[in-house]
């Protein structure tokens, strides 16, 4: 699993800016950046060096911040592996609550998952996938 760092954002101007300067007035280097919203909040994942030490340090500058365990799984960037992989989670009755993905260099792609329940990235595992682990997903300098 890897420890995404989940940050709840009144959708109000200027929010999301004061969130990434509390973290880089900490030091804490981001990798990837993820927005969803609504017409009153954002839902803000990132993935960044320190997740604890990130939510911490949110918390104190007045954030609500949550670490979210999520499943990293690497495949090749060309048509059709996010479906195969989707495909096999619906086969074996997983529940993803949520997904996104980006490309990497090297012909990668990260598809971040959020499943429901416990034994997903054993199940998945077996099957084949390319499950990340914290070290091959955070760069720390």
């Amino acid at each position: 699993m890897i420890s995404q760092l989940t940050v709840f954002l009144a959708n109000e101007k200027g929010r999301l800016a004061a969130a990434c300067q509390v973290l880089a007035d900490a030091n804490i280097n981001m990798q990837a950046l993820f927005v969803a919203d609504t017409a009153d909040f954002g839902i803000v994942r990132i993935f960044c060096d320190t997740p604890e030490r990130a939510a911490s340090v949110l918390a104190d500058g007045g954030f609500r911040a949550t670490i979210t365990p999520v499943i990293a799984v690497s495949v090749a960037d060309e048509p059709g592996t996010l479906a195969r992989l989707l495909g096999f989670c619906h086969e074996s009755s997983m529940n993803i609550e949520y997904g996104y993905c980006f490309s990497t260099s090297g012909g990668r792609a990260i598809d971040v998952l959020k499943i429901e329940g416990d034994g997903a990235e054993e199940a998945l595992a077996a099957a084949g996938f390319t499950i990340l682990s914290p070290e091959e997903v955070y760069v720390v300098d």
